[in-house]
């Protein structure tokens, strides 16, 4: 039993559950320098969405974003969120790729990467995790949290064992759908602080309504560090309140030691950003109430959001409760998944397809084809021959870890794009977003000036939202 620390998300993945990643840099600049006085345990400030959100909207480098903050953030461990094989993508690299990516992102200043795979498929975490340790960061394996008649305690145990066995630092017990209810964590938390040599850091989403009474039984079991959001950015699909649970806590064996006051400070910088994006539509108000859904149909936020954009391109939004009920039972179909990134957006997109055709599997995405024939890795539950034989007919699944498949990318790709070439960083942001990035590099070289100018110069703001 111990003080508990917190890792504050909302430089990264707060924003991205609120207001699909939209916050731009200059945004965040003027704060920094509070947030490091704070006295967190670490600022997640990249990963995620957030590479693919710079580029493709906020015309910002990413790299350059990471390089502003790790300046103006001297005290305080950056952390980042990787897909594992995937990285920021949607779908497997090769290693030379891969070890690359997590060079540079060390170099250009994350101290902590949080790996995880959708699958809990820790090959897919091996070579980024090694890569980390190499360049002398801190790798935290992230397990999946998801339920279904496989996904229990002992399967939990039995994955951060073999996480811990290949040199994670640390492990988070990650509940990307916030549907880990109070005294499941209680008792997840605590085998793991019996089983485990290392620190037990606990993230969810405020989703379901249950995530601070979450944290609060994770603390009593012995969680070391807990993931939340500055208020005015939390709540909702976003994290818990960092300010009500450090009151909380004050005074007891668990006091964080963190300052209301300065706490406050970064309250009132984030209070009319949040506004602004409020005013613009990009915050709805509906994000921010709680949705049983999630814990009935274990249905992320981002998730929910997506089935619904679907529907309305299709007229069809008044079969949003059939595709609900799709969901599970498209799950179920596919061994079990976890509901994160790609696989979330990939058993919903199926979900939907499955009831707007009238009959299941009648049309199958090609990313739902490559799960099945193992292109992921390798599910909790083995998918049934029926099930296989109507999404990829006679074709063989593929055993081995999915990125043994996949020659050396890294020197095809650099001579791909050389013509863009500013910095070494440009090779990776052109190997995870190809067309984003080109769009990007183009508009870079039409500017004529440095990306930093637009701190100097307030009047050369570009940021479409």
């Amino acid at each position: 039993m111990g003080k508990v620390k917190i890792t504050e998300t909302v430089l990264r993945d707060a924003h991205q559950s609120l207001i699909a990643t939209r916050m731009k840099t200059e945004e965040m600049v003027p704060i920094l320098e509070t947030l490091n006085q704070v006295g967190y345990h670490s600022l997640e400030v990249w990963g995620g969405a957030t590479f693919d959100a710079c580029l493709r909207f906020l015309d910002e480098d990413p790299w350059e974003r990471l390089r502003l903050v790790r300046k103006s953030v001297k005290d305080t461990k950056l952390q980042m969120l990787l897909r594992g094989q995937n990285l920021l993508g949607y779908k497997h690299y090769a290693d030379d790729v891969v070890s690359e990516f997590v060079k540079k992102a060390i170099a250009n200043g994350i101290d902590i990467i949080r790996i995880f795979d959708a699958l809990n498929d820790v090959r897919n975490l091996e070579v980024a995790l090694k890569t980390t340790k190499k360049e002398g960061g801190h790798a935290q394996a992230a397990i999946s949290y998801t339920i279904s008649p496989v996904h229990n305690t002992a399967y939990y145990l039995q994955i951060a064992s073999q996480m811990e066995s290949m040199g994670a630092d640390s492990i988070c017990i990650k509940d990307m759908s916030g549907i880990l209810t109070p005294y499941n964590a209680f008792d997840l938390v605590s085998k793991l602080k019996k089983t485990s040599k290392v620190p037990i850091q606990l993230h969810t989403h405020y989703t379901s309504g249950v995530a601070s009474m979450t944290y609060l039984k994770a603390i009593e079991a012995g969680v070391d560090v807990v993931d939340c959001a500055i208020s005015p950015m939390a709540l909702g699909t976003s994290q818990p309140p960092t300010e009500p649970l450090v009151a909380t806590l004050q005074g007891t064996d668990y006091d964080t030691g963190l300052n209301l006051e300065v706490l406050n400070k970064v309250a009132e910088h984030f209070r009319p950003v949040r506004d602004q994006y409020m005013e613009k539509g990009l915050l709805d108000p509906k994000v921010l109430g709680v949705d049983v859904n999630a814990l009935v149909y274990q249905v992320p936020g981002g998730m929910l959001s997506n089935l619904v954009s679907q529907l309305k391109m299709q007229n069809a939004v008044h079969k949003y409760e059939e595709v609900l009920k799709e969901v599970p039972r498209v799950r179920e179909d596919l061994g079990y998944p976890p509901l994160v990134t790609p696989l979330s957006q990939m058993v919903g997109t199926q979900a939907v397809f499955n009831v707007i055709l009238g009959e299941r599997y009648k049309m199958v995405p090609k990313e739902i084809k490559a799960y099945v024939k193992g292109e992921y890795g390798k599910p909790a539950v083995e998918i049934s021959e029926e099930i296989r034989k109507k999404i990829i007919g006679s074709e063989e699944v593929i055993t081995c870890r999915p990125a043994d498949l996949i020659p050396p990318q890294l020197d095809g790709i650099r001579n791909e794009m050389k013509e863009y070439l500013e910095q070494e960083e440009d090779v990776l942001s052109y190997a995870l977003f190809p067309t984003v990035a080109v769009e990007y590099f183009k508009h870079r070289q039409a500017k004529k000036y440095k990306i930093d100018s637009r701190y100097v110069d307030k009047e050369q703001k570009t940021y479409p939202v």
